[in-house]
């Protein structure tokens, strides 16, 4: 688990646990929400010192509670301040009518809010828990807010987004900053919840570190080393490529070679002792063209294949990228059923009319990985991929239950699930990440690890992570082959 309570992912379910837990223990729950109040008024003065007024806006729970505490923290410090509330106030209850009753400030319906020059807005409607679309009012507000390009300091999340899923509600503010309070959700990760957030600050109120970390159940995580390091290989003196491991991808057609090298040296750069490309005959002269420390082996049908496979040493195999959609992609996958197998791209979509078949053949001990986009997600799983109730962590380890596989839901919030429960959300992939190829190169380095012998989850976690550092090494502009030239292995 993370040395840093700022490093934790909490859902809102398990900050509500936190909280019930803290004032169980005997802690001022009221003393909280002031601490976090006066964190809020804090942040505001300092990014906006140039503001003409801060408008507050309070909902009808505990965020609103904080929201009544940063604007009496803000009037005593001089600044102009003005106060709007959803819903009738006199019917707060708890911490919440405390810090009301605290604040001298009149307030106004928030419908009465007219966005004026000078003003930044303090979001302090809804916090992490809101579970259902925004009342029409809020969404109203929200919109002249946009259409002023008013700044917003969001507590805990912007108004409208999902703790949980990082979804849009209806209607959600588009923060300049965001400050919550312990931990982080995930919905500060997920998209489009990431980019709403603008620039988060984690602040610490003050409930015991234990007390938070008894609550976490630590199944959904930031994508970090400390994730799956502990299952790396240890680096020895004595050891040789058939220790580290060896992945063999297979190639597409003669005009359809690239992506399969690209895969292969991404493998051969994530560490892997051997990599071999399996091609057809037809393949063999424009693949032995470009190809050095990769090995060359002729697989023309299901039967050679089989044959290859008598030879214990191959355990692992990455399949799809350049492959053609078919039959002889689901031979090949059937006969690689007990086997380690990273499956994408046209791997995937040869089992969109039976993925059934395909989970099938995959069950005991998780092996298989499969990397889909968002089309071949909801060609492969498409219930769980038209399901909105859900998010993308709750698709992505829905997927990886039905798969009994470790999935990599790919985009710019990449999720990386089990089928034991844990998810993890990747944030270090640059936007420039998005380019031709790029897959090809992710799908390679999760073969190099899986051939190292990392299980699939953690061979898919860290594969997602060092394909984001390599998109950073190799800088803007890049194309799939600066990509796997940039890969380095942990």
């Amino acid at each position: 688990m993370s040395k840093h309570l700022s490093d934790l992912l909490l859902t809102p379910a398990e900050m509500a646990a936190v909280d019930t837990a803290a004032a169980a223990s005997g802690i001022d729950s009221f003393g909280l929400m002031e601490r976090a109040g006066a964190a809020v008024a804090a942040a505001a003065l300092r990014l906006h010192p140039a503001a003409l007024r801060f408008v507050v806006l309070c909902g009808p729970g505990n965020n609103g509670g904080d929201a009544y505490v940063a604007a009496r923290h803000l009037q005593e410090g001089g600044a102009a301040v003005a106060l709007f509330h959803l819903g009738d106030p006199s019917r707060l209850k708890g911490d919440a009518a405390r810090a009301r009753a605290g604040c001298a400030l009149q307030g106004q319906g928030l419908e009465r809010y007219r966005p004026e020059s000078g003003d930044v807005v303090v979001d302090g409607l809804f916090g992490a828990g809101l579970g259902r679309a925004v009342p029409a009012a809020v969404g109203t507000v929200i919109e002249r807010v946009a259409e002023a390009d008013i700044p917003v300091l969001a507590i805990d999340l912007p108004s409208g987004l999902d703790g949980r899923a990082g979804k849009v509600l209806g209607a959600a503010f588009r923060a300049r900053n965001t400050i919550t309070f312990m931990t982080r959700k995930p919905g500060h990760l997920l998209m489009p919840g990431r980019e709403l957030c603008g620039e988060l600050a984690v602040f610490d109120i003050g409930i015991p570190a234990r007390i938070v970390r008894a609550e976490a159940g630590g199944l959904i995580a930031e994508n970090m080393p400390d994730a799956w390091k502990a299952v790396l290989p240890p680096e020895q003196l004595e050891t040789h490529k058939y220790k580290r491991g060896h992945l063999v991808v297979f190639s597409g057609e003669a005009d359809k070679t690239g992506a399969a090298r690209m895969s292969a040296l991404s493998g051969l750069k994530a560490g892997a002792g051997l990599v071999t490309i399996a091609a057809s005959g037809a393949a063999m002269a424009a693949n032995a063209a470009h190809l050095t420390a990769v090995m060359l082996h002729a697989i023309d049908d299901e039967a050679e294949l089989e044959d290859w496979l008598s030879d214990r040493r191959l355990q692992t195999f990455v399949l799809g990228p350049g492959f053609g959609i078919g039959a002889r992609a689901r031979a090949f996958v059937s006969a690689l059923a007990e086997r380690r197998l990273v499956l994408d791209a046209d791997g995937i979509s040869s089992f969109k009319d039976d993925p059934q078949r395909l989970f099938d053949l995959f069950r005991g001990e998780p092996r298989l990985v499969l990397t889909p986009h968002e089309g071949e997600f909801s060609r492969l799983f498409p219930d769980i991929g038209g399901d909105d109730a859900l998010g993308k962590v709750d698709k992505a380890l829905a997927a990886a239950r039905r798969a009994n596989a470790a999935i990599v839901y790919k985009g710019a919030d990449t999720t990386i699930a089990s089928p034991d429960g844990r998810a993890l959300i990747n944030t270090n992939a640059p936007a420039w990440l998005a380019t031709a190829g790029s897959g090809d190169v992710l799908a390679g380095i999760i073969g190099g690890l899986l051939a190292q012998g990392l299980p699939a989850f953690e061979a898919a976690a860290a594969g997602v992570w060092l394909h984001g550092e390599a998109a950073r090494r190799a800088g803007k502009g890049l194309t799939a082959e600066d990509l796997a030239a940039a890969v380095l292995p942990l």
